[in-house]
């Protein structure tokens, strides 16, 4: 008597499909796991590139309706329902340059955990996955005269990497979702 080998299961299939998918993507495999990698998202706030780790990024959304909350800050651009949840969406440029972003139908927000409640902030593009190494990070950020390290970014940004030329701040979602005068948005 035979036995028949049985069907694979669904988590079986996953794990070969991401293991296939990994095979095609041109010098990623081995990388996933080497010493010195950051991987996290791409994005333009103004005219700065940022990036921000995997895990302070909860969700991408797109622009939903928003419905103005009076009397909240200016960068407060007021309250939207996503899935039945009523979020407070930040347009982040105004909290951190002053400069209201102006609003398009393409625009992505990053959906941010914070204390009391997920935030989503407004950003002006999305680059998508972002991977930098080692030689490409910025050894001194207080020397680089770019104005990624200066104003109200310098708190937010520890880490820097240039690639082709062109600066990314490492920017930090979770101190900015802890930062007092972000948590209150009422004026």
């Amino acid at each position: 008597m035979s036995r028949k080998a049985s069907a694979p299961g669904p988590f079986d299939l996953l794990a070969d499909y991401e293991r296939r998918s990994l095979e095609h993507v041109a010098g990623l495999p081995e990388q996933l796991d080497a010493p010195g990698l950051w991987r996290g998202v791409g994005y333009r706030v103004g005219a700065r590139r940022l990036a921000s780790g995997f895990d302070e990024v909860r969700e991408i959304l797109p622009l939903p309706q928003i419905t103005p909350v009076p009397g909240a800050q200016p960068w407060m651009l007021g309250v939207a329902n996503v899935r039945g949840n009523l979020l407070p969406i930040v347009d982040l440029k105004q909290f951190l340059e002053g400069e209201r972003t102006v609003l398009h139908e393409s625009q992505r927000c990053l959906l941010v955990r914070q204390p009391g409640g997920d935030v989503a902030v407004l950003i002006d593009e999305l680059f998508g996955q972002r991977s930098f190494t080692e030689p490409q990070k910025v050894a001194d950020l207080q020397a680089a005269e770019d104005p990624l390290y200066q104003g109200r970014y310098a708190h937010f940004v520890d880490v820097a990497y240039r690639v082709d030329e062109q600066p990314w701040g490492i920017f930090s979602l979770d101190r900015l979702a802890r930062t007092p005068e972000f948590r209150q948005a009422a004026g």
